[in-house]
């Protein structure tokens, strides 16, 4: 009977083995994927923190994420602790694009491949770039200020100074205005960056420009949508908001907003959940060891990255309803609450 008992012991053991080999078989280590924003100080980011995470869960990874306030050393030390916890691939919206070359560098020495979202990190062996074609968002911009005003004195209130994206911005829209400042029809008065893309910041500098300038101001071309709050909010104060064409991007609801109402003239709108989803699935198939299909390379000074760019669209007041109501990024509600309902767009 002892013997017996031990045969029906060693055979349950056997299975158990088995049973456990097949299921660890079965399942595959699940992908991990760190996700380091430099702030959520702007609207957009969470919007593609949501979007990003969505994704990557539907393709059965796991997403951890980080933001670091717009502090490089901040960053780069939550970068180190999502390193140290076993991630397959590492995403990165940089604050500054010199100073992430270390987070990279670091990831690689971890065999991590990285993965740099709508911001460039520069000097560095970058694994990928996802963004928008920035210069053409400086360009729509420029643009869109120029469709209303095409004379005169223009100020231009850039990005901050140590994201790239800001002066690829800046090129576009000098791209825009060079032949009309070549002509002597305008003439760039005021200059400024804006570091960390703050509001403040942005009026401060407008208020400087308007006091100069003693309010002889003729458009405004601002390099995102929260410089432009800044701006409008210091026009305001002078009496000037809805007189002076303003640029932005991002889409942020307040800057529909004040484009319905007429305060703003033009965003560029970056569909978030386009470049979340792609970046979300390259970050999937680097993970895999699966090469990522780019339709450009950029050179970061270091090397020709891959580059995938996305297509940015302007939105005037005329084409709000299509191109944001109908695309889901806000409802009618949100956007027109401060218009008269019988000014509403009809839905179709």
């Amino acid at each position: 009977m002892a013997v017996k008992n031990l045969r029906n012991l060693l055979i349950l053991s056997l299975l158990f083995v088995l049973v456990a080999s097949s299921l660890t078989m079965a399942a595959p280590k699940k992908i991990r994927i760190g996700f380091s924003l430099a702030t959520l100080q702007e609207e957009r980011w969470g919007k593609d923190r949501d979007f990003f995470r969505a994704e990557a869960e539907r393709l059965g990874a796991e997403v951890l994420v980080q933001a670091a306030n717009n502090d490089d050393a901040l960053q780069i030390s939550q970068c180190e602790n999502l390193l140290s916890q076993g991630i397959d691939v590492l995403v990165i919206v940089c604050h500054d694009g010199e100073a992430a070359a270390a987070i990279v560098e670091s990831a690689h020495k971890s065999k991590v491949p990285v993965i740099a979202y709508d911001r460039l990190i520069k000097n560095c062996d970058l694994d990928l770039y996802i963004s928008f074609d920035n210069e053409r968002v400086g360009y729509l911009q420029a643009m869109g200020v120029l469709s209303k005003v095409s004379e005169g004195n223009f100020v231009y209130i850039g990005g901050s100074p140590t994201d790239n994206n800001a002066y690829l911005v800046k090129n576009g829209a000098m791209k825009a205005l060079q032949p009309y400042i070549d002509q002597g029809k305008i003439k760039i008065v005021y200059d400024q960056f804006t570091p960390n893309w703050d509001p403040a910041i942005a009026q401060a500098n407008m208020e400087n420009a308007l006091t100069m300038l003693n309010n002889k101001v003729d458009a405004v071309v601002a390099a995102n949508d929260g410089t432009a709050g800044g701006v409008i909010q210091a026009l305001a104060d002078q009496k000037l908001a809805g007189k002076v064409p303003v640029s932005g991007q991002d889409a942020d609801l307040a800057a529909c907003q004040r484009i319905v109402e007429g305060t703003q003239t033009v965003t560029v709108y970056k569909p978030i959940k386009a470049i979340a989803t792609a970046a979300a699935q390259a970050a999937v198939k680097l993970a895999k060891g699966e090469k990522v299909e780019a339709n450009l390379t950029v050179n970061n000074g270091k090397v020709d990255v891959p580059y995938i760019a996305l297509d940015p669209i302007p939105v005037y007041k005329e084409n709000m309803y299509d191109v944001i109501i109908k695309d889901g990024f806000y409802t009618i509600e949100q956007v027109y609450r401060n218009v008269p309902k019988d000014q509403w767009p009809k839905e179709k």
